[in-house]
């Protein structure tokens, strides 16, 4: 697996002050704050039921939001989701939610349904079997046939069709092989060589850490600790709490 490396500082791509959101009236976030700085990988981990998941669908516009979202120098609270996906914010959702009788191809160019640039979209599809070659040999393949993590690489590379600022993928590691999850990291790195930002959600907390620059812990719809991802590891509450080692 190739790692991370940190880039220098760079200035924020999305910022987060102040977030609550929830469900029938009942909270799941309290007072989220948090930022992404231009082509770095941040994860977002914690256990289940933390707000992980509700926290991306806030940022997505999927369900309404108090407080502030700045993504791009854009104000994201008063958009539409397709709005939000219009300036470049991108979600791979958990679950992946291929179109399954659909072929690979066609999934892919429904990730880049919005594009008008058809030379560039067939480009950047002949790129994503360079970055998933499975995918290149399955291109004809119903998408809902295929193993789990062939899926998970059909879903990221749509994501990735749309050419987004910042990819926000939810579970990326949830039921696959190692070898599979290796795999997906590295590609991972690769993109983010290429200037694309990526916000990883994850269960799998000593993963996503081994791979980010920094990371976000939530606990209970809440930022329990943040900073350098190296550090959260070395973190003794972390290391007790999530990663079982004392």
């Amino acid at each position: 697996m190739t790692t991370a490396g940190a880039p220098k500082e760079r200035e924020p791509l999305l910022v987060v002050n102040g977030l609550g959101a929830g469900y029938g009236g009942m909270p799941a976030l309290r007072n989220v704050s948090l930022e992404v700085r231009r082509a770095e990988i941040v994860a977002l981990v914690g256990s289940n039921g933390a707000g992980k998941t509700t926290l991306l669908r806030a940022l997505s516009r999927v369900i309404p939001c108090t407080g502030t979202i700045s993504f791009n120098n854009d104000d994201l609270v008063a958009k539409t989701p397709d709005e939000a996906f219009a300036t470049g914010l991108v979600q791979v959702p958990e679950g992946r939610q291929l179109f399954d009788r659909m072929t690979v191809a066609d999934n892919l160019l429904m990730g880049a349904y919005r594009r008008r640039d058809r030379a560039a979209v067939a480009n950047d599809l002949d790129r994503m079997y360079t970055l998933f070659p499975r995918l290149g040999e399955r291109r004809t393949q119903l998408a809902g046939s295929m193993s789990g993590g062939e899926q998970q690489m059909c879903a990221m590379a749509r994501g990735l069709m749309a050419r987004p600022q910042l990819l926000m993928i939810d579970e990326m590691s949830l039921g696959l092989a190692p070898v599979v999850v290796e795999q997906l990291m590295d590609v991972l790195v690769e993109i983010r060589k290429q200037d694309v930002t990526v916000l990883l959600v994850e269960q799998d907390i000593h993963l996503a850490l081994s791979l980010a620059d920094r990371g976000y812990v939530m606990d209970t719809g809440s930022i329990a600790r943040s900073g350098a991802a190296k550090d959260l590891i070395d973190d003794p509450a972390v290391r007790e709490a999530y990663l079982g080692l004392a």
